[in-house]
């Protein structure tokens, strides 16, 4: 069967190979067409490039390795991809989406958090401490809130940060009685 001309298996590898170069590109220009995918997830680039590439991709391997009917096969084909785009979108892009979650931290972020002295805190003097976050363990250089001293492996909280000091004071949970 021919169609546009060309055997059908020259039109899927055709398609198959332009959808794949469109998707690199939309990979790498991907930050312009950002908005589109907001109104409709199935107007979303990345979901329609994949359509047409599982589409051309599923149809030439069936056309290369089976005897069925060529319209069988397109169906076929839009039905596996339709799968395949639906897996592709629900487990993959929408998990993505929403882990838009940052590893970067400022200092003045940290304000409020409780740390563990590592190295003790003397009167007008600096100590180490360390705060767990979701990032790892960061130490930092600490002095004591009014000068206060404070020895080692105790917890504090962090008050305040001044020029890369941080500013803690002991803490002191609180407990119902």
């Amino acid at each position: 069967m021919e169609l546009f001309g060309m055997p059908v298996l020259n039109v899927y590898l055709t398609v198959l190979i332009i959808s794949g170069l469109a998707t690199v590109l939309y990979l790498f220009f991907s930050d312009i067409a950002e908005g589109i995918g907001e109104a409709s997830p199935l107007l979303d680039p990345a979901v329609i490039l994949a359509f047409i590439t599982f589409t051309s991709a599923v149809g030439y391997i069936l056309e290369l390795t089976t005897e069925l009917g060529h319209m069988l096969i397109i169906i076929l084909a839009i039905a596996i991809a339709i799968g395949l785009d639906f897996l592709l979108y629900f487990f993959v892009l929408l998990p993505l989406k929403s882990a838009e979650v940052s590893l970067a931290y400022t200092d003045e972020s940290l304000t409020g958090q409780v740390g563990k002295v590592i190295v003790p805190i003397p009167a007008d003097g600096f100590g180490e401490i360390v705060i767990s976050t979701v990032n790892g363990i960061i130490s930092k250089r600490a002095a004591g809130y009014e000068n206060a001293e404070i020895d080692y492996d105790k917890e504090v909280l962090i008050i305040e940060v001044k020029e890369g000091t941080f500013i803690v004071k002991e803490y002191e949970p609180f407990r119902f009685k």
